[in-house]
C-alpha cells in the first residue's frame, strides 16, 4: 500500500507514504488511486508531505489518474508539496493542469 487514507465529508485525503515517488511505485499509485475513483470518491486530496523526489514515470501515473477522473468529474488536488517538488511541477507547468494547495485546510477552503 502506498496510500494511507481517510474520508472525511466525502473528501479522500491521501497521503502517499514513500519519499520517493518513482518507477518503483509509480504503478501501484496508479492502481490505488484508480480504486478510490472507482469506489465513489469525487475529489481526492493527494498529499505529499513525506515525498523529497518524484520522477517522470510518477509523474506520468498522476496524469494518467487525472485523465481517468476527469471525464467522472473527479478532482484531484495536490498538498503539501516540498520546495524542490513543487517547483519541479511549476517548471513543467503543471501547476496549471493540477490544484496544487499548501495543505489540507487550505484545500477545503478552496471548496466554500
Amino acid at each position: 500500500m502506498l496510500l494511507e487514507t481517510k474520508e472525511i465529508n466525502g473528501v479522500v485525503q491521501a497521503t502517499i507514504l514513500a519519499e520517493e515517488a518513482n518507477l518503483s511505485n509509480a504503478d501501484l499509485f496508479k492502481e490505488e488511486m484508480i480504486t478510490l475513483m472507482v469506489n465513489g470518491s469525487k475529489l481526492i486530496v493527494v498529499s505529499f508531505e513525506n515525498v523529497k523526489y518524484i520522477d517522470s514515470s510518477f509523474l506520468g501515473s498522476l496524469v494518467v489518474a487525472l485523465k481517468y477522473g476527469l471525464p467522472r468529474s473527479i478532482d484531484i488536488y495536490l498538498v503539501s508539496l516540498k520546495p524542490d517538488v513543487h517547483n519541479l511541477l511549476t517548471l513543467i507547468r503543471m501547476d496549471k493542469v493540477f490544484k496544487i494547495f499548501k495543505d489540507y485546510e487550505q484545500a477545503m477552503e478552496a471548496l466554500s
